[in-house]
């Protein structure tokens, strides 16, 4: 027995030995594989999927998101974190974030790969539209389909174009002048129910979709047209959807959740319920005994959750169209998740206070519940949102004792008063009064505050935006206030990156709605925050 085990461990150490001269010598040449990856896509969950070298490995990926280059003069690929897969595949998001990954294999005795160059995925150079829904011969549509694609960078709306047969020419940017059908322009998220009942003799039909701005000008081309076979017998979706499709995984949703969904055709009240554990009943149409907090709304397809959620776990939330006797249309939609999961142990490196530049959203249509547009998104550390739509300086420093201090960040960067200066009747002073009270609090509970400079504004694109006037001394009263924030210890001066070649108000090719940067915008404050990394206190 003990010669047994005695020629097991030579036998198992020269199997060790061998398999450690294969991996440090290279003697399979892997160091010279560079290994390609592509994107595939399954309805609507993408996958960065990649062929394996001819050894036994398994795989880290690294995701990066590269930086606009505007701060430090060229782009660099900012890592965000290591994951490791015994398959070569892995799950990515759809969101258009400029995500990078590299893949390196792994043996038993670490990297036997060199690093891929980084792999980018499809969603954030898109020039068109991608489609998440296609109704094929084998599984068509009602007459009244959801027409669903993954969102394009920046676009306010959405044109929708039905076809007899595929268009003159793929592409472009005019409808097309041979079988058109009918086009909308009234798309103002990433889905669109249409309504085909006045086509009741074709077995197919095409669609394509293209963005555009806030003028109606195109950004980017329409998608290639997508065939849509047609069931005539079949019901009509009667939910509305949760628009969940190009969420970011594995990133910290804002303090204050927006819920977002893809409404039904000619549909304009809505209700979301939230609750802490799944309903009674998955499509019914009643509310649930059990929510924690419903809300109402005409005319939008987002609502704003007025509550702060901190407490960690998995919340749920469903919506369901109304009449006008308040009486559920179809039924509830399908049930979607969030999950909190802020520490509670360990304190916090970073948190982000102020309004809704903070909060996130952009391009007027695309709200906080689309990562892409919050700042703290493209930061390569940590920082958890705690942003509030619609505060001003003072309603910010109201809010810290409720919203700060449980989670007691070591650092907080502090935005606020964009509100207050676009307001007649807040004065600068006003404004500086709430920013050096809510400093003096952070200091009393070992909070390093660090005030991000206040960002110009451009009166008439939120004019066209949102329909308000701006005070007249809006940019009198952020000169006095980004002064007060320039004699403090911690700033990070963000104003000057944002003007227009006249040096006059906020850049509009940075922001469209004149008061929000967009996607751009905000990976340029995230790059101009890094850039100042020395002012954050380190964790002990």
């Amino acid at each position: 027995m003990k010669h047994y085990f005695f020629f097991t461990a030579i036998i198992f150490l020269a199997v060790l030995g061998c398999i450690f001269t294969i991996e440090k010598i290279d003697l399979l040449n892997l160091r010279m594989i560079d290994i390609t990856a592509e994107v595939r896509e399954n309805n609507g969950i993408p996958t960065l999927m990649w062929e394996s070298p001819p050894y036994p490995c398994y795989y880290r990926i690294d995701t990066y998101i590269k930086t606009t280059g505007t701060i430090s003069g060229e782009p660099v690929y900012e890592h965000i974190k290591t994951e490791f897969t015994a398959t070569p595949s892995c799950q990515v998001s759809s969101a258009p974030i400029p995500f990078y990954y590299r893949i390196t294999a792994y043996g038993m005795f670490g990297a036997v790969t060199v690093p891929s160059s980084p792999i980018p995925t499809p969603f954030f150079m898109a020039k068109a539209p991608i489609p998440i829904y296609r109704y094929t011969e084998e599984h068509p549509s009602s007459l009244m389909p959801f027409l669903v694609w993954h969102s394009i960078p920046n676009a306010v709306l959405y044109e929708v174009e039905i076809l007899s047969a595929p268009p003159a020419k793929e592409g472009g940017t005019e409808l097309s002048p041979t079988n058109h059908l009918m086009s909308t322009r009234n798309i103002f998220t990433n889905g669109w129910q249409a309504d085909l009942r006045m086509y009741p003799t074709y077995e197919k039909l095409y669609w394509r979709v293209r963005a555009l701005g806030l003028n109606h000008e195109p950004i980017g081309e329409f998608s290639e047209a997508e065939p849509l076979y047609l069931d005539k017998s079949a019901s009509f979706p009667n939910r509305p959807i949760p628009n969940t499709f190009d969420h970011v995984m594995n990133f910290h949703q804002p303090l204050y959740p927006v819920y977002q969904w893809i409404p039904l055709n000619g549909i304009t009240h809505y209700e979301v319920e939230l609750l802490t554990e799944p309903p009674d009943e998955e499509h019914g149409t009643a509310p649930d005994r059990k929510r924690a907090w419903a809300q109402t709304v005409t005319a939008t397809n987002a609502i704003y959750d007025e509550y702060a959620r901190p407490y960690a776990g998995i919340y749920y939330w469903r919506v369901r169209a109304l009449n006008d006797e308040n009486n559920t249309i179809g039924t509830w939609s399908d049930l979607a998740s969030f999950t909190v999961d802020f520490p509670s142990e360990n304190r916090l490196y970073a948190a982000a206070l102020g309004d809704s530049i903070t909060h996130g959203g952009g391009a007027i249509s695309n709200s906080p519940a689309f990562l892409e547009y919050s700042y703290t998104t493209y930061l390569p550390f940590d920082c958890l949102n705690l942003g509030r739509s619609g505060d001003t300086s003072h309603t910010t420093l109201e809010r810290f004792e409720q919203d700060v201090l449980p989670l007691h960040p070591a650092n907080l960067l502090i935005l606020t008063g964009s509100n207050s200066l676009r307001a007649t009747g807040i004065t600068a002073q006003e404004i500086i009064q709430d920013l050096d009270e809510l400093q003096k609090k952070c200091l009393a509970h070992d909070i390093r505050p660090i005030f991000l400079t206040l960002l110009p504004l451009n009166p008439e694109r939120i004019s066209l935006a949102f329909h308000s006037d701006t005070d007249i001394s809006w940019r009198w009263k952020m000169t006095v206030v980004n002064a007060w924030i320039r004699t403090q210890e911690y700033y990070v001066d963000v104003e000057p990156y944002f003007y227009d070649p006249q040096k006059q108000i906020l850049n509009p090719r940075l922001s469209t709605d004149g008061l929000h940067p967009d996607i751009d915008g905000k990976r340029m404050m995230a790059e101009v925050i890094n850039e100042h990394r020395d002012l954050f206190q380190e964790l002990p």
